[in-house]
């Protein structure tokens, strides 16, 4: 991830703040036209009795609370334009590294939210408390204009400035930490409730919903104390702040009525004063009562900014597409958030046209293996390279095409069968989507449905069963016809029908020239391999011809989820149907 990206984004904004601040400049003066009204109404228009000058001073007040109202409305539009002009800068990359966390970082890098983060700066630009910061530094100059009334008026003000401000330090000082804990117990508030929409249907099916419910509420009721706490900080501050501006005012309407009385000052000036105080004051409670908010936007920034200190990745040129070999040069992998590696030492070469499978136990490594293949899970020694350059001298997107992959868990996206099976791709054609289903032996089944390619799946291809969304998993492998295709556990939903059709989608992917690569417990979805690598303990065991592999595997009786079998051809289906 690129660290300037939060600097840019701020950088990008930084002459727009310049104009809010001059925006706020205007306001400010502005804001002085009431109690100068008010000098000059007690002043000069009781004294003279002059209509008149009555009717010139409120045509000119009108006029100026026209403009005043006018900039302040500029001025908040700007603010908003801050805010969405933020999210375009940071927002993608905010959403790429929500989506990758889990597979760069492990899963607890999957409770980060900094999509959420640059949702709160965006609502923070354009709310109250931002505002209050700009014209805050306003005050000093708000208290200098009632020393030049009089000096005693001046002190009450800087008096009333220290105390409001010792409030704002205590509620930071109270509310932080309960605001950091309520932000911690909200993501993993909504850990839980994504977590129990992907498995719906398990915490229904096995009663578990009240279960997991229990969980939640033991967060929530958490999470709740926590947010209780930091509401009741800020909000005894917000009303002690309220109370204080409210007494400060009076005290100064009340100093100036004895200096008035003694004649020292007019009593045009002693509203004035109390006027000018109270908006002075003004931005520092609205500071006080928006402090979880501006609490909550600092550590959002605080955030964003360590998911984005990272080293730039390096720019990578095009490379010629892959067309002869997969070599898996000694690699090591340790899974993300891990510490343990679960695949040692492990070498193979695959050439232009072939298939390899992969078998062992469960939890040997299998899936492991075919993560670091794609550069899901990069090795921490050794290297996996297509013809000679290791994965990470590609470009992503120029690796994306030339890789398929079909994962243990198939995900599919809310969209069209089409959209999925063209993995959302822009420039997808019809020829290419409806090619990748023919080899998938998808594409029959896909017309069964009332709308064809264009039927809605539903979030996580809830509308289809899970065989059928193994095999629109499979057409999105070999969208394409990309080099290198990675299959794992491709049959765990099929049945003899699509046992058939995947063999056969391997065997015309080999005959293209391309090369597959095959995690299995099946063996019917090995009949189309030509080698094998037997993986055992995280090591690779065996590796040679499939028939003489399987032969020792079974001589040996120790992967106890590879069966022996007559013969390794699929049996073959009466009738095609869904699985």
């Amino acid at each position: 991830m690129n660290p300037n990206i939060l600097a840019n984004a701020i950088a990008a904004t930084r002459r727009t703040f310049w104009a809010v601040g001059l925006f706020s400049c205007v306001v400010n003066i502005l804001m002085l036209t009431g109690p100068l009204f008010m000098l000059q109404i007690y002043d000069r228009v009781l004294t003279s009795r002059s209509v008149p000058t009555l009717v010139a001073l409120a045509l000119l007040v009108i006029g100026l609370y026209i403009f005043m109202g006018i900039v302040d409305l500029v001025r908040y539009r700007v603010l908003t334009r801050i805010g969405h002009r933020f999210d375009e800068e940071v927002g993608r990359s905010a959403f790429l590294a929500q989506v990758s966390a889990p597979v760069k970082a492990g899963p607890m890098a999957a409770k980060s939210e900094p999509v959420r983060d640059v949702d709160q700066l965006r609502q923070f630009f354009s709310s109250p408390g931002i505002t209050a910061l700009f014209d805050m530094p306003w005050l000093p100059i708000y208290i200098a204009i009632v020393f030049l009334i009089h000096p005693w008026l001046g002190w009450l003000g800087v008096a009333g400035a220290i105390v409001l401000f010792l409030v704002a330090l205590v509620t930071d000082r109270i509310a932080r930490p309960a605001m950091r804990t309520s932000a911690e117990l909200a993501g993993q508030r909504n850990a839980i409730v994504s977590s129990g929409r992907r498995n719906a249907e398990v915490l229904h099916g096995m009663g578990m919903l009240n279960a997991v419910g229990t969980v939640w509420d033991g967060v929530n009721e958490k999470f709740l104390a926590a947010n209780a706490r930091a509401a009741d900080v800020v909000g005894l501050s917000s009303v002690s702040s309220k109370v204080l501006r409210l007494f400060l005012q009076s005290a100064v309407l009340g100093l100036g009525a004895y200096l008035a009385i003694y004649e020292i000052i007019s009593p045009g000036a002693m509203i004035a004063a109390a006027i000018i105080m109270a908006r002075g004051l003004q931005p520092v409670e609205m500071a006080v009562q928006n402090w979880r908010q501006m609490l909550a936007a600092q550590g959002a920034y605080r955030r964003l900014s360590k998911l984005f200190d990272t080293p730039p990745e390096v720019e990578q040129i095009d490379l010629p597409a892959p067309h002869r070999e997969l070599v898996i040069d000694t690699i090591t992998v340790v899974p993300p958030g891990s510490r343990t590696p679960t695949l040692l030492d492990v070498r193979f070469t695959a050439k232009a046209g072939t298939a390899i499978g992969i078998i062992g136990p469960s939890g040997s490594g299998k899936s492991t293996l075919a993560r670091a293949i794609v550069g899901v899970w990069p090795a921490v020694r050794g290297a996996v390279t297509l013809d000679g350059a290791p994965l990470a001298q590609w470009k992503p997107e120029q690796l994306g095409r030339n890789l398929g992959y079909l994962p243990q868990d198939v995900e599919l996206f809310e969209g069209t069968i089409a959209q999925n099976i063209a993995r959302f791709s822009p420039d997808a054609t019809d020829e290419k989507v409806i090619a990748a289903a023919r080899i998938a032996g998808c594409h029959d089944l896909i017309l069964t449905f009332k709308d064809g390619y264009s039927t809605m799946i539903g979030d996580q291809g809830a509308m289809l069963s899970a065989g059928q969304r193994q095999r629109v998993a499979l057409a999105r492998a070999l969208y394409g016809d990309p080099f290198l295709v990675v299959l794992d556990e491709p049959n765990s939903n099929l049945d003899g029908y699509g046992d058939s059709a995947l063999n056969r989608a391997i065997t015309l992917t080999k005959q293209r020239g391309a090369i597959v690569i095959v995690v299995a417990h099946r063996p019917s979805a090995l009949s189309a391999t030509d080698k094998l690598a037997l993986i055992e303990n995280g090591r690779l065991a065996d590796f040679g011809d499939r028939d003489e592999v399987l032969k020792k595997v079974m001589r040996r009786e120790k992967v106890e989820n590879v069966r022996p079998t007559p013969q390794l051809q699929p049996a073959q289906p009466a009738q095609p149907g869904q699985a």
